[in-house]
């Protein structure tokens, strides 16, 4: 059985939900900015990440799946493959900005306003190198290899079935060491060289088909 996203469930059921995080989404990419609630701004957010790296990618298949969250709003899918996703073709993730405004008069909720990000990347400059220092009378100058610097592997983020899931990175990819593609609105995984495998969108990343199906998955074709 799949495992429940923590915290309160945002409307009254998980269609629901969807259905409110679609209308949010769709109202995001129209306005570029909203306010709301900070609980709703926070669970919108990794879904409008999602949307806008599925426009970026621009493919026939992307806009399928954008179109299938966003309850088939075109208007919306539109904004997003044509004017959102050229804004932020070089910019590699951190796609929205969620800024808290107070609490709201009555209830006293916590509200905030998340907005798109569509400054251009400014790259950075590269520190300028200091002039190396004269060496002391009578002292002899030893150079030192420069360290090895290594990419730092991506942090891992719990993709919510266990400890052999991971959520997909910011760019879509799997984490290194998880092949297997979990899908969770249909509850099935694909393996690598499978007959849907290449075309789709991987969801959750599972690190064996064994995880896969111990987590309520079941394999496609099957």
């Amino acid at each position: 059985m799949p495992k429940p996203t923590k915290g309160p469930r945002l409307g009254g059921g998980p269609a629901h939900e969807r259905l409110l995080l679609a209308n949010l989404a769709a109202a995001l990419f129209t306005h570029k900015s909203i306010k709301t609630t900070e609980t709703k701004a926070k669970r919108l957010r990794p879904l409008a990440e999602r949307l806008i790296t599925l426009g970026k990618r621009g493919d026939l298949h992307a806009r399928r799946r954008a179109l299938t969250v966003l309850r088939s709003n075109k208007d919306a899918a539109h904004i997003l493959f044509n004017e959102i996703a050229p804004l932020v073709a070089e910019r590699e993730g951190g796609y929205t900005r969620i800024t808290k405004v107070g609490n709201r008069k009555g209830d006293n909720a916590p509200m905030a306003v998340i907005e798109l990000v569509l400054e251009p990347v400014t790259p950075k400059k590269k520190a300028a190198a200091k002039p190396a220092a004269k060496a002391a009378p009578k002292a002899e100058k030893v150079e030192e290899a420069p360290a090895e610097e290594t990419a730092a592997p991506a942090a891992l983020v719990d993709g919510g079935f266990g400890e052999d899931s991971a959520a997909p990175l910011e760019d879509g990819s799997a984490p290194e060491g998880f092949d297997i593609k979990g899908n969770k609105d249909s509850m099935k995984f694909h393996q690598p060289g499978g007959q849907w495998y290449d075309a789709t969108v991987a969801e959750v990343w599972f690190r064996t088909a064994e995880a896969a199906e111990a987590a309520g998955f079941v394999e496609a074709g099957k």
